[in-house]
């Protein structure tokens, strides 16, 4: 992106939730506040050093730029509310209420997005640009489960293949590492070599894993699935302030097309009260009053898939959502060009400042306009169907 420069105001600190927040002013402030919602990570808060991909020209643009850095970890949407309520606080105690607010999220970030519009009253929410986003909410749990139990019952009896923990992810405190994981799935799947040097014994299990999730997560996917299922659901299932060991996901009554696995498979039920609490910590309701909102994906993602989209245009009314696919050759998770997230960021500017809905298509034609100065490529399909999730998560 080019070298913008800007002057303004910065303030940093945290809140009494616990998360840190950074906010940055120009001096040419437009009266309006972008907000920036980081993505899923396990790492404690720690002091905000990412305003979001976009920041350098939103600022530059003229608006106020800020970001939280939850004061939870992980599936942080139990508090995400609060701390962006907080963050907006702080922001007006020392610069005012803003005319406008807009909201971009990025994966996990998208999903605070779209809660925060429905949910966190903070203000005029007038435009909100979540990306490769967790829009489908807390289904994409039952995504992690099949995967996790999936792989408990292929790999089953292989030497070194074994994960603690099951349907609750790990035990608590369990002393099992990033490494542990990788050297685990690597003994049932073959998955850290190169395709020459696996057995067939685990080209035959890896094949089984993915064929089992209905249309295949990409392979260069499956060790970082296995790190949200079984790392993500241990801290989403044991922290006391989310599920507060009780499991909030199940399958009981799943049929996984395949009798070996279905006879195999650990079969769990979800607790009431916690499946209705993470139901809750967040699932889009489509309560968007006149938000304008544009959702970028790319086809191929494989951690966050890309019928998330669908889902969440079916609860959201169409004269408010504008959904973009990027069609990508090699899969990626959030994998977009320069050209093309600054294409979805001005068309939603646009769309708020009263021009036309924006389209797939007339996205993809401001990407093609905007290429000369921003860098990568234009990859938008106008005409790209979204499946439905039921086709990619086995349903409950």
């Amino acid at each position: 992106m080019p070298v913008l420069a800007i002057a303004g105001s910065e303030i940093t600190g945290s809140t009494d939730g616990g998360a840190f927040y950074k906010i940055v002013v120009p001096d040419h402030w437009n009266g309006d506040l972008v907000i920036w919602n980081h993505g899923f990570s396990l790492a404690p808060p720690a002091p905000v050093n990412d305003l979001g991909p976009l920041a350098e020209l939103q600022l530059f643009e003229g608006y106020a730029v800020a970001a939280s850095s939850y004061q939870q970890a992980g599936w942080a949407l139990f508090k995400t509310k609060n701390d962006l309520q907080n963050l907006v606080g702080v922001f007006k105690g020392n610069f005012g209420t803003p005319n406008r607010v807009f909201l971009t999220g990025g994966s996990l970030g998208g999903l605070v997005t779209v809660a925060a519009i429905e949910d966190a009253n903070i203000g005029n929410v007038a435009g909100a640009f979540p990306f490769c986003g967790a829009v489908a909410g807390s289904r994409n749990w039952d995504a992690a489960l099949d995967l996790r139990l999936v792989y408990d019952a292929v790999c089953a009896g292989v030497p070194g293949a074994a994960i603690p923990g099951g349907a609750e992810g790990l035990p608590p405190h369990a002393s099992f590492t990033q490494t542990n994981l990788g050297l685990a799935v690597h003994a049932c799947t073959g998955i850290l070599a190169p395709p020459a040097f696996r057995t067939p014994g685990q080209n035959e299990r890896r094949k089984k894993i993915l064929d089992t999730l209905l249309i295949p997560i990409p392979e260069n996917f499956l060790l970082t699935d296995m790190g949200y299922a079984t790392f993500g659901m241990s801290d989403l299932v044991h922290d006391p302030r989310k599920l507060s060991g009780k499991i909030g996901t199940g399958n009981a009554g799943v049929d996984y097309g395949d009798p070996a696995i279905n006879a195999s498979i650990g079969r769990v039920s979800p607790n009431p009260g916690a499946a209705n609490r993470l139901g809750k910590s967040y699932t889009p309701t489509g309560n968007v009053g006149k938000t304008k909102i544009v959702s970028l994906h790319t086809d191929k993602d494989g951690l966050v898939l890309v019928e998330n989209e669908g889902e969440y245009a079916m609860v959201v009314p169409a004269r408010n959502l504008t959904t973009a696919i990027v069609v990508e050759e090699v899969p990626t998770h959030c994998g977009f060009t320069q050209a093309e997230m600054v294409a979805g960021w001005e068309s939603l500017r646009g769309w708020v400042e009263g021009a036309p809905q924006p389209t797939a298509a007339s996205i993809q034609g401001i990407c093609n306009s905007l290429s000369p100065t921003f860098s990568g490529s234009c990859r938008i399909d106008p005409d790209f169907v979204i499946l439905d999730m039921d086709w990619r998560i086995r349903p409950r």
